[in-house]
């Protein structure tokens, strides 16, 4: 299932518009305080440019929403990225987008295409990926057993991972939590009954 869209990695991009120079910072994030030192990183790298804008939202629940326009006018550049990042679905993650004024204004209108554009290039350019539940089950099978599994072509979506090899075989199996009661069924069967399973959990991925 799936729980909410983020960025893959921290990433930067770049466009000049008006002959302003505007850089985009991307970060993925957690918490507010990794948001707030990953914003206080690029204030100091930028300390010379005419605005460092910050934006975060984090929480599954879009539960923390901030930005500020840094010298811009009002509602022009912080908020607007915070509004672009809700409507796509996009949380746990920080934004800072540098300028460096080139000289021409570019009018409220302006600013806020500026802004929204720029922090869109950054996230192209970090990636977009879906957090989803997975149910993971940890077993330990006999080899043939094994082989029989991982050849088999199960109905349902499912992915063998972490496996490790001693005396048998140990591995981690991954699907959908609704899915997961039916791929153990699947695996009873052909394990006749001696599979042994060792943990399971849901987990983030």
């Amino acid at each position: 299932m799936k729980l909410y869209s983020t960025v893959a990695k921290e990433a930067s991009a770049e466009q000049t518009i008006e002959k302003s120079r505007f850089i985009t910072y991307v970060r993925p994030v957690s918490t507010r305080e990794e948001a707030d030192a990953f914003i206080a990183e690029i204030k100091k790298k930028h300390k010379d440019a005419t605005h460092n804008v910050p934006a975060m939202v984090i929480g599954e629940g879009f539960q923390i929403q901030w930005a500020s326009d840094d010298g811009e006018p009002q509602g022009t550049s912080g908020a607007p990225i915070v509004q672009m990042l809700v409507q796509e679905g996009i949380t746990n993650v920080a934004v800072v987008v540098t300028r460096y004024f080139g000289g021409i204004k570019l009018g409220t209108g302006g600013l806020v295409r500026a802004y929204t554009s720029s922090a869109k290039l950054g996230l192209e350019a970090a990636g977009i990926r879906e957090v989803k539940e997975i149910k993971v089950v940890t077993y330990r099978l006999d080899y043939g057993i094994f082989n029989k599994v991982q050849n088999f072509t199960f109905e349902q979506d499912v992915s063998i991972e972490n496996i490790e090899y001693t005396d048998v075989v140990k591995f981690d199996l991954l699907t959908e939590p609704e899915l997961s009661d039916a791929v153990k069924c699947t695996i009873t069967g052909l394990a006749n009954g001696r599979e042994k399973i060792i943990d399971e959990k849901i987990e983030k991925f």
